[in-house]
């Protein structure tokens, strides 16, 4: 079990911790914060209005699972955002983050109102590719050079899950 936290200068030590120990599982497809400095200036982007970050917490030893970014949310006609989530080891491949990414995306649709999520993936990167297409998301295209990671320009497939495809929203509507 997990409970999703918003992001907080008191999960500085096991996110850094989480973020070097993961290091190899995580390069290339994304950087995570790696220190303490890094650390701060990530809570004080996500404290922004546009942007919300959650982690999961084991609530059984009050390790962190993973995180979930809700990059750039737009309101008014768009009502949209872009995701960013890995997971921390030991809990890599034991689907733990289908489980934390499917209660952000809950979260998104109904706590912030949004009405389509963005998934951007590394072609390379098919454990991200089945997570996110095992949630529903549909492949929608191809960015060359879409997102600088570690340094480099990164090719991206775009998916994308709108609240009308999300299991249980339009029981509920």
């Amino acid at each position: 079990m997990f409970r999703l936290e918003s992001l907080a200068a008191h999960h500085e030590a096991a996110f850094v911790a989480g973020a070097r120990a993961s290091r190899d599982l995580h390069h290339p497809w994304i950087a995570p914060p790696r220190s303490a400095a890094s650390f701060r200036m990530h809570l004080k982007r996500y404290g922004q209005p546009s942007q919300a970050s959650h982690v999961a917490v084991d609530t059984s030893n009050g390790a962190l699972i993973g995180a979930v970014h809700l990059n750039e949310i737009v309101y008014g006609a768009l009502e949209s955002a872009y995701l960013a989530y890995f997971v921390f080891r030991p809990y890599a491949g034991r689907g733990y983050m289908t489980q934390v990414l499917a209660a952000v995306i809950e979260l998104a649709f109904t706590g912030y109102r949004l009405h389509r999520l963005e998934a951007n993936v590394q072609p390379g990167n098919q454990a991200s590719k089945r997570l996110v297409q095992s949630l529903g998301f549909r492949l929608e295209g191809f960015s060359p050079r879409y997102l600088r990671i570690d340094g480099a320009w990164r090719d991206h497939e775009r998916y994308a899950l709108t609240t009308e495809d999300w299991p249980g929203l339009a029981e509920r509507s």
